[in-house]
């Protein structure tokens, strides 16, 4: 998979983006960026957390939340001795949250779901003597991709007994992803050729979660947290062009090819001490061995490695530690410091061999104005590719999320 650095406009790059929709996105705002990506067993009444929709519930009465955050990526490829590099910076997400009735809380929003972009190339050296009818001369592969598929989400939660919360959430897929690759030969007597598909993608499905709280001792707590979304088949429209014989287009509806994104299980544990530290480990398994993308031009690689559906498994941990919430003399000890790590394996094998990543967080909310009002940052230091992998990338992820608080129908009182 030889790779070269292209300019473009790209929602995400990488090599890997060639199979299947892309590399999906890290789910969650820059606050569970910072924390490893956990966000599971989170209740945290200062943040939206995205991840699970029982967490709306989590908040002060009468409070309107909401998130905006942007990301970038710089990032390192290798393969050999070839060396590419890409930087990119976009919107995230945008998310509100607050309170329907009683103990019952509304979250909605958008954030991306996965990135396709990629350039690469590389040239066959033939002898005339590897021909098997005739000499082509060396030939020239090229591919490129672009776009990237977006999820709007909304849902609800409801509190019960003052320890459960259970969330459901509605999830509309939509986006649109190009693919195209060429092989020139060095004979010009022998045509070159051309293949390319654009495909408007979209999806429903639903997502549910479950938190339960668990106090222990004066201020601290345990809370357990699931979630599970529903397989969602692929709806839209393909568009195919060739000139392998000659040139001619196509299309067809996607749904007729029976695709699909992988349902997706998680679970959660966390420990939280006050308001003074937290910590939390979440687990994530997705099954994509049903999306038939290897069968589906556009979906699957047509280049040199082959493509093969799969499991995608995700561990990941987080700490936060605010040292003074209250401090009223030192700025620095009422912000929240964050680590994390997490290990994740890819939802598709190349070759029969599974691309995985790990990587290392590090974050902190500074806390403006009053309320829950802040800015947090978050860095993710990480590789994908490991022993045999074909491209090693070694990226720096950064995200900056503006975390907005308010209350509503609160009545002034004057004296």
């Amino acid at each position: 998979m030889p790779l070269c650095a292209q300019n473009g406009a790209y929602n995400g790059y990488s090599p890997y983006s060639v199979y299947g929709v892309g590399d999906l996105h890290p789910a969650g705002t820059a606050y569970n960026a910072s924390m490893g990506g956990v966000g599971i067993a989170t209740r945290n009444k200062r943040f939206v957390n995205t991840m699970n929709p029982a967490s709306a519930t989590a908040r002060d009465s009468l409070s309107f939340m909401a998130d905006f955050g942007l990301s970038g990526k710089a990032s390192l490829f290798s393969q050999d001795d070839l060396r590419g590099s890409k930087t990119l910076f976009n919107i995230n997400d945008f998310v509100i949250s607050f309170p329907m009735w009683r103990k019952t809380a509304f979250m909605v929003g958008i954030q991306p779901f996965s990135d396709t972009g990629f350039s690469m190339s590389y040239v066959d050296r033939i002898t005339s003597g590897e021909q098997s009818i005739g000499y082509t001369g060396n030939r020239a592969y090229s591919a490129a991709g672009d776009g990237g598929i977006n999820q709007f989400f909304a849902g609800a939660s409801v509190l019960l007994w003052n320890r459960l919360s259970l969330g459901a959430q509605y999830n509309m897929f939509f986006g649109t992803i190009s693919k195209r690759s060429s092989s020139t030969f060095g004979d010009a007597s022998y045509r070159s050729q051309m293949l390319g598909d654009t495909l408007q993608v979209r999806a429903h499905t639903a997502k549910f979660g479950l938190q339960y709280e668990q106090p222990v001792g004066a201020s601290g707590r345990f809370t357990l947290g699931a979630t599970y979304r529903l397989k969602a088949a692929i709806t839209g429209h393909a568009i195919e062009f060739s000139n392998v014989s000659e040139m001619d287009t196509g299309s067809h509806e996607l749904k007729d090819d029976k695709i699909s994104i992988g349902d997706e299980m998680g679970f959660g544990l966390a420990y939280s001490q006050g308001d003074k530290w937290s910590v939390e480990v979440d687990y994530t398994r997705s099954d994509w061995t049903g999306s038939n993308f290897d069968a589906v031009r556009g979906f699957r690689n047509n280049g040199t490695y082959s493509f093969t559906s799969s499991v995608a498994q995700s561990v990941r941990a987080g700490l936060e530690f605010t040292p003074n919430r209250n401090d009223i003399r030192y700025f620095f000890k009422r912000c929240t410091y964050r680590f994390g790590g997490y290990m994740d394996q890819s939802y598709y094998q190349v070759d029969g061999k599974n691309i995985t990543s790990a990587g290392i967080t590090l974050g902190m909310t500074l806390p403006v104005f009053q309320g829950y009002n802040g800015i947090t940052f978050a860095l993710d230091l990480g590789q994908r590719g490991f022993g045999t992998a074909f491209v090693k990338e070694k990226y720096i992820g950064f995200h900056v999320g503006f975390n907005i608080f308010d209350i509503w129908f609160r009545k002034p009182q004057y004296q």
